[in-house]
């Protein structure tokens, strides 16, 4: 009994041994998991603030830092994260829920509801925004403000499915970034630096945008996966609320003074009044623009429907796995947005060139790529001009900002910017329904030669246009240069007044 005993005191003191000894080796193991979740923590703040100094420098260069266009920038570039947040976070609701190739009908409703509040509200934003040129911080604030608002409710609507909660939502979001594009327009001649033109600094801002929301897209994909629509949505919200306070803490040169002309009638900008330099420029973005859309659309259509020769039956490379829908699809895209950038950065080097031959060589750039796509259409075709297109909108468009900026005045800046944007959106959502329709051809020959037909067109037209414009200004100048001088007649004698001698 004495051994059974001592046994058992020998296992319980083994026991308890071991216990402490596992006690011990977790408790290390807790130091060190928390030591090297410190360091870990401590070397991802570090290199977070090393990007931080890294984008400050970049964006506080060349005198930025002194006008404000720094802080612009950067409010810009989190309004762009921000927005691509929301569209993400949308892109898995019941909006889109439909497969893209039983989608045709919904994808043109979607269309014509994105084209009408356009066509509707257009022409109130830029005036309305003119009236307040005194507090366009303010005014930029409050579109940020707007959109967090509207995201709590679109959150609180996403769990029930409530389709016209999200749907004003949506809309409502959609005014109001186009809003804060406006504003940020308007008042960037207010922070240009001595040492930076329009086109550079235009092509600062969307650079940074575009970066940002590339970094947010697969971001907001990863949480809504995880965590779902709701929560990106209240993450956007929160993100909104905070830019919206950054806005308020813009440089006040930002605001204008509301300077109005005594008895001036309030002045509406359409394409008859911007001016001819204006209007060339803005014809030539909507004709790049109508490219873009219906580009988008039909491609994705087709590649849906496999009918492009990589993936149709036909084509010997139609049975390498690497080009199956999934990925043309993912390849066109990455194309799109790397022409973007290209263009964005190419904007940033052009520096003191024309904006208005910019605007030029990129329709022609534009027409050149589709005629070359349409005849040798293929899988490296369909990237090139995916590049170019987008590569083209992007350039075009900080030209034409660049033109806006720097032909219209002050006072209708706003509205002339209103105009344009929506001249540009309906110019897309109209070639994106062309898109839609020459889609269901199923050849991709027959809607690239449509395209590129009207391309050319447009691109003659504006040619001489213009050169019909310099062809006027010269006969002035020289009919003024050659005119006659009529001598001055004398002064006629007045026989009431005697006559003196000055020299007297």
């Amino acid at each position: 009994m004495e051994g059974g005993w001592e046994r058992a005191r020998d296992i319980s003191r083994r026991v308890a041994r071991g216990a402490a000894d596992a006690g011990r080796a977790t408790a290390r193991a807790t130091r060190a998991t928390a030591t090297g979740t410190a360091r870990a923590g401590k070397a991802t703040a570090a290199g977070a603030r090393k990007v931080g100094q890294a984008t400050r420098r970049l964006t506080y260069a060349n005198g930025a830092g002194r006008t404000g266009l720094g802080r612009l920038i950067e409010l810009s570039a989190g309004n762009s994260a921000s927005d691509a947040l929301v569209t993400v976070a949308l892109a898995s609701t019941v909006f889109f829920g439909v497969p893209v190739g039983e989608a045709r009908g919904s994808v043109a409703l979607y269309l014509v509801i994105t084209m009408l509040p356009f066509a509707l509200l257009a022409p109130f934003v830029g005036p309305i925004l003119d009236r307040f040129r005194s507090g366009r911080r303010y005014v930029m604030a409050g579109t940020l403000f707007g959109r967090g608002l509207l995201c709590f409710a679109m959150a609180a609507a996403v769990g029930p499915g409530d389709l016209p909660t999200l749907f004003i939502g949506a809309l409502g979001v959609l005014v109001l970034s186009k809003a804060y594009n406006v504003s940020r327009a308007a008042i960037m001649p207010s922070v240009l630096p001595a040492d930076i033109t329009l086109v550079s600094a235009n092509a600062r801002v969307a650079l940074f945008t575009l970066v940002s929301a590339g970094v947010a897209v697969p971001v907001g994909a990863g949480l809504t996966a995880w965590l779902g629509s709701a929560v990106v949505l209240r993450v956007a919200m929160v993100a909104f609320l905070l830019l919206g306070v950054v806005a308020v803490r813009l440089p006040r040169h930002v605001d204008s003074p509301d300077l109005e002309e005594e008895g001036a009638a309030p002045r509406w900008r359409t394409l008859l009044k911007v001016g001819a330099t204006v209007a060339e420029a803005v014809w030539a973005n909507v004709a790049i623009r109508v490219f873009s859309g219906f580009l988008l659309f039909f491609l994705l259509f087709l590649v849906q429907d496999a009918a492009v020769p990589w993936l149709s039956a036909g084509d010997p490379a139609a049975g390498d796995p690497f080009f199956d829908v999934t990925k043309t699809i993912a390849l066109l895209a990455g194309a799109a947005g790397l022409g973007g950038l290209v263009g964005a950065v190419v904007a940033n080097w052009t520096r003191n060139h024309s904006p208005q031959l910019i605007v030029l060589v990129t329709l022609a750039v534009t027409a050149v790529t589709t005629i070359a796509a349409a005849v040798f259409f293929g899988i490296w075709a369909a990237l090139a001009i995916s590049l170019i297109t987008a590569f083209a909108q992007e350039l075009g468009k900080l030209a034409l900002d660049a033109i806006v900026q720097r032909e219209i005045g002050e006072e209708v800046r706003s509205s002339t910017f209103g105009v344009v944007e929506a001249m540009l959106q309906l110019a897309w959502v109209f070639g994106g329904l062309v898109g839609l329709v020459l889609s269901l051809t199923q050849s991709s020959t027959a809607g690239l030669v449509t395209l590129a037909v009207l391309l050319t067109a447009a691109l003659g037209w504006l040619l001489a246009t213009r050169r019909r414009r310099v062809r006027a200004v010269r006969d002035r100048l020289h009919h003024e240069h050659t005119r006659p001088e009529t001598p001055s007649r004398p002064d006629p004698v007045d026989p009431t007044k005697p006559l003196t001698n000055p020299n007297a």
